[in-house]
């Protein structure tokens, strides 16, 4: 037998070669590895395990990736931007004195991470509405305004009629429109409802129904201006199409001659890009027996769905549309209802800003195989080589 081959020092002086798994798979093999995590806190917890990796995910634009498959709407955002509470001109700035394509990579990686977890956490749908922008024509103003149809009910407590009317029109084809504001400038929609009503008040209780229904959604090419919304005093003047850049339009839904609310699924959950939805009433089917004029009466309208962080907004700047990441929401420029308030600063924020500032998620040790197991659903015989390098300052979003 060999002596230095039986010589402890031997083989404790070789110890197993490391590679990094990135390297170890390759590019190409580790990108198709990294798609398959369709979760926002995957993708955190995976962009944790090293530096690395974390560019990795970033240079390859993972989380933005995220957000496409799970809303092709996405797609509209031509530039990313972050604003202050200091400075709404901070993002600009930027953008002009910033040389580094990995700057603007590492800004994209932020926003679009907290974008993907308001469109991939589960959520309870409600209806998104926060304001009347105007209705194509109203019969008579204010007492069959646009904003009774936020009204779930068609008599009031006095037994008075709550309902929006259109204009009588001699011609049934003739369609009418509903502009609403919703509470944010991003809402992921998956479902309208609308009630028509039914006119208790004249003989026979006829019901003043449109034949079908569609939806269109975008955003306002300038910013809404309070006074400019359908109030008691005004009956809004935003009607017009030139105003607006519409981005999802869904198909017809016929809608039935019932007193009911009546629900229309959309083929998948849209992103509402703008906060603006606008339902068109499609054909008419009821004549006034007074006047013998066709009219449409609804009694309530919900758009049904989950109204994303305010710390996300909506910018049009030239030809295109910036996705904006306000560092304090009360820069953006949608009110803030009282169903916005509930949980604040959204608990991603928290997690998030953990992850990303924690010593201990960027010392990898022994948490490197735990968050490859949770990640990958099993132990990797891999050993991970760590990036030791130290004490580097993260500009990251809180």
């Amino acid at each position: 037998m060999d002596m230095e081959d039986s010589s402890p020092c031997s083989s404790s002086s070789s110890p197993a070669p490391a590679a990094d798994f990135v390297d170890y798979l390759g590019p190409d093999t580790s990108a198709t590895v990294f798609t398959m995590l369709h979760h926002p806190a995957d993708l955190a917890r995976a962009s944790a395990v090293s530096r690395s990796w974390r560019q990795f995910v970033i240079d390859n634009q993972f989380s933005k990736l995220q957000c496409l498959r799970a809303c092709p709407e996405v797609s509209t955002f031509t530039q990313v931007d972050v604003t202050t509470t200091t400075s709404r001109t901070l993002a600009r700035r930027d953008q002009d004195t910033a040389t580094s394509a990995d700057d603007k990579l590492h800004r994209d990686h932020r926003v679009y991470m907290h974008l993907s977890h308001g469109l991939l956490t589960p959520y309870k749908p409600r209806d998104c509405i926060i304001h009347c922008i105007g209705a194509s024509s109203t019969d008579n103003f204010p007492d069959e305004t646009i904003e009774n149809t936020l009204e779930p009910v068609d008599r009031l407590e006095s037994n008075r009629p709550s309902y929006w009317s259109s204009g009588g029109q001699r011609d049934p084809a003739t369609a009418e429109c509903l502009i609403y504001r919703l509470q944010a400038d991003l809402c992921l929609i998956q479902e309208i409802k609308l009630q028509p009503f039914k006119a208790f008040f004249q003989h026979g209780d006829p019901i003043y129904s449109p034949k079908s229904i569609r939806v269109q959604m975008g955003y306002p090419r300038s910013p809404l201006r309070p006074e400019a919304l359908v109030c008691d005093e005004n009956e809004g003047q935003l009607i017009d199409d030139r105003n607006y850049v519409w981005t999802y339009t869904s198909p017809e839904f016929p809608m039935l001659q019932e007193n009911v609310l009546q629900s229309f699924k959309l083929p998948h959950p849209v992103l509402c890009i703008g906060g603006v939805v606008k339902v068109e009433l499609l054909g008419r089917v009821q004549k006034q027996a007074i006047d013998g004029l066709y009219y449409i009466c609804i009694s309530h309208v919900q758009i049904v769905g989950k109204a994303l962080s305010r710390d996300l907004g909506v910018v049009p700047r030239g030809n295109g549309l910036v996705l904006n990441y306000y560092l304090d929401p009360r820069t953006c420029g949608v009110p803030r209802s009282e169903s916005s308030r509930d949980n604040g600063r959204s608990r991603w924020q928290g997690l998030a800003s953990r992850i990303w500032h924690s010593g201990t998620a960027r010392g990898i040790g022994g948490l490197n195989q735990t968050l490859l197991s949770r990640l990958f659903g099993g132990p990797l015989r891999l050993v991970v080589v760590v990036d030791e390098s130290e004490g580097e300052e993260e500009d990251d979003l809180p």
